[in-house]
């Protein structure tokens, strides 16, 4: 246990009797010092990450890249060959009102149907009308010709032929009101879907600077020290997204990286400046000299945002453990977002304060300027802190029960990945999917066995379709499991001859036990049978394998991913605080703020009670890669708090206060900025809950939850009151620690 060294208080306990020292007093002093040329360099930095990403483009993940598990190595011997598939699109038609459909009010449509499809450049060929059973239905099945040139190319290709499709039936459809005409298939369905999430993430995009400018002239009263923090976060986007350009050629991007570095780049670049320019604020009231100022908050703040830094980037390189590509490509991003956001905060923040100085605080919004500058005598905060500090035990015990009691739910989490029926109906596409499968019942999910030659040469048709028999045949005792009982399925051939494929159709899907029995069951049998035939290989994927083999990984990661970020935050921790008391109790409080927004989220969404509040259809689930991607961004997020909370109770400890007053003091102090920082956060977050898909509405959700969690009941009586409780045990360092290297020196 160390003991303070200074043993007489000082009048004011917070201020440094003498001018701070160390690298980031030293770097922030020479920003401020020479602040048009700090200024300079990082817009230049920034314009040379924009301009430099833009112009060498992002490596996009590969289909290769996309799979695990088992179903992996059948994934990429598909992937590139060529079985001759055409894309299609249908066209439903119905009778408006509902009811039968008589071939003598349809004939001529279906005829002008087919003169109008066929006519259309990338079209091969359109199918004759099928009649539903129940006699309410045509559907005329069009086959899209294959482009040419790269995969990217055939699909942009595929896309505009199914959106001139679109045209003519919507013209056909016009002059029939008494007709139901629609179209749907992959092509209309996947631009459906991609205009969804552009109209979303477009709304996310547009209301979050505006939301997170209105909270912030609540916070400073004042318009330039409102832009600020927003400058910088915009800043630190544009440069990080410019950074992942290049750094996908190491590890590949994905179309939603943009959305998570804007999440994540928003929430920590806005509450470093929030940390800082209080700070400066706070300095400056007590008759500090500009640059004076700039050093403490670079020797306080600015050691309390290195600190954060380092641990949201190594929360957030947790996720390279998880085996999927999505998650790499976020876990660079959202490295670089943080670390370019330190670093502005280090260098032009330093910079703006000093090019600003007081004019910071202007111009001033009357009213929103006088609770702004009583926010740091509010007496708020000092009313909840005494009942806490005075009777921590009971304080920490309700805090952690009721915390835990809301985690409980969480112990009956169901995991499933979202498909096409759990996007909006509000998509027409979607509508019309739907009445196709109404009327035209598929036969259900399948099972797909890819079968591929050793050495790349031609495979033994015979011999593999015997296998297949033999396989088949071995199927029939276990019909509880298939949907066919000695049906031997057609094998396709991939043009070289050197891959095959052939369906087994399952009688569930991948959320009943029957859907993973069925496929232990076909993974048991293939490599018995097809696996037999000399010089091939063959393996089992499909949707119900793919989303098993996804859950699984997930489930053999989620505790190497929560071990790897427990351990290096814990040490990181230590070397900031020189205390494993202090690193343990921030591992264990962030855990159990994590739990409370994983209950939260089974509670509203494996329920219905929330679905006309938050205007959404439960599945009863909650998305499989969701529990992994919030422990990793809440642990990062929750530690920007639990670090400046922390860094001014040392302050005060420091400086001669006991620990109980430090704690008083340190948590009265950073109340108003952390509750300021949250508001944004869960302002931004909460955007997120507003959008269509499912997926982003949980993730909104439960991260506006679980920091609105970590700022108030965690940060303003949890932490108080363990650390009343732990008194001088709260610095305790292990003798064999001692010889660690310290991140302190401010």
């Amino acid at each position: 246990m160390t003991a303070p060294t200074t043993t007489t208080p000082l009048t004011r306990p917070d201020r440094a009797p003498t001018r701070p020292r160390g690298p980031i007093v030293a770097v922030a002093t020479w920003s401020a010092r020479h602040r048009w040329t700090a200024l300079l360099l990082w817009i230049a930095f920034v314009a040379a990450a924009i301009v430099g990403g833009g112009a060498v483009g992002a490596r996009e993940v590969d289909g290769t890249e996309e799979t695990v598990g088992p179903s992996a190595a059948a994934d990429a011997a598909l992937l590139d060959a060529e079985f001759g598939d055409l894309p299609t699109e249908s066209v439903l038609v119905q009778n408006a009102g509902g009811g039968r459909l008589e071939a003598s009010e349809v004939g001529d449509v279906l005829r002008e149907l087919e003169e109008g499809l066929t006519g259309l450049t990338g079209v091969a060929a359109v199918g004759e009308p099928v009649a539903s059973s129940d006699g309410t239905s045509q559907l005329v099945e069009v086959s899209l010709a294959e482009g040419s040139g790269t995969d990217e190319e055939k699909d942009a290709a595929a896309e505009q032929t199914a959106r001139d499709v679109k045209s003519v039936v919507t013209g056909i459809a016009a002059a029939q009101p008494d007709l139901r005409i629609e179209q749907v298939g992959d092509n209309s369905i996947g631009d459906a879907i991609d205009g969804m999430y552009e109209d979303d993430f477009a709304k996310a995009e547009f209301l979050s600077v505006p939301v997170t400018l209105l909270i912030l002239l609540v916070v400073f009263g004042a318009l330039i020290a409102a832009g600020v923090p927003i400058l910088l976060a915009l800043s630190s986007v544009g440069a990080a997204m410019g950074l992942s350009a290049f750094a996908s050629y190491l590890v590949p991007s994905n179309e939603f990286l943009a959305s998570v570095v804007l999440l994540v780049g928003m929430a920590v670049a806005v509450d470093y400046s929030l940390f800082y320019i209080r700070r400066d604020r706070e300095e400056r009231a007590k008759g500090d000299s500009v640059d004076h100022a700039i050093a403490v908050v670079a020797a306080t703040s600015g050691r309390a945002v290195v600190v954060s830094g380092i641990t949201v980037a190594v929360a957030m390189s947790g996720m390279f453990l998880s085996g999927f590509s999505i998650f790499s490509a976020f876990a660079m991003g959202t490295i670089l977002v943080v670390l370019v956001a330190v670093l502005g905060s280090l260098t032009v923040l330093p910079a703006l304060l000093s090019i600003l100085g007081r004019w910071v605080d202007r111009p001033r919004i009357p009213l929103l300027w006088r609770l702004a500058r009583r926010g740091g005598g509010s007496r708020f905060w000092p009313a909840v802190l005494r009942p806490v500090l005075r009777r921590p035990v009971i304080a920490l015990t309700l805090g952690a029960g009721a915390l835990a009691a809301l985690a409980a739910p969480a112990l009956g989490m169901t995991l499933s990945n979202p498909d096409i029926d759990d996007l909006p109906d509000t998509i027409p596409e979607i509508q019309t999917y739907q009445r196709v499968t109404d009327v035209y019942p598929s036969e259900g999910k399948a099972h797909t066995v890819a079968v591929w030659s050793s050495d790349g040469s031609p495979l033994d048709t015979q011999a593999v379709e015997a296998a297949v028999a033999d396989l088949t045949s071995r199927t029939d005792a276990g019909t509880e499991f298939f949907a066919t009982e000695g049906v031997v399925p057609q094998v396709e051939y991939a043009e070289g001859g050197e891959v095959a494929r052939f369906s087994v159709p399952a009688a569930s899907n991948p959320d009943d036990p029957q859907g993973r029995a069925s496929l232990e069951s076909l993974r048991e049998l293939v490599p018995e049978t097809v696996g037999e035939v000399p010089g091939v290989d063959a393996g089992v994927t499909g949707d119900i394998a793919w989303d098993i083999d996804f859950r699984d990984v997930l489930s053999e990661r989620l505790p190497l991913v929560i071990g790897f970020v427990l351990l290096l935050t814990v040490f990181v921790l230590v070397l900031a605080f020189r205390s494993l008391t202090i690193a343990l109790t921030a591992a264990g409080l962030n855990l159990l703020s994590v739990a409370a927004a994983y209950g939260l989220l089974v509670l509203v969404f494996q329920n219905t009670w929330a679905e006309g509040l938050l205007d959404f259809t439960s599945n009863g689930a909650i998305i499989t890669w969701l529990p992994l991607f919030l422990f990793v961004i809440l642990f990062g997020l929750s530690m920007d708090y639990h670090v400046f909370v922390v860094s001014r109770i040392r302050e005060g400890r420091r400086a001669g206060l006991s620990t109980r007053d430090a704690i008083a003091q340190g948590i009265t102090k950073s109340a108003g900025v952390v509750t300021s920082a949250a508001l944004v956060m869960v302002a931004v977050f909460s955007i997120f809950a507003t959008l269509s898909p499912l997926d982003f509405k949980q993730m909104g959700v439960g991260l506006a939850a679980a920091i609105l969690i970590d700022a108030t009941i965690v940060r303003a009586v949890l932490l108080p009151a363990a650390m009343s409780l732990l008194g001088e045990r709260n610095w305790w360092m292990p003798r064999a620690l001692h010889r660690l290297p310290s991140l302190d020196h401010s």
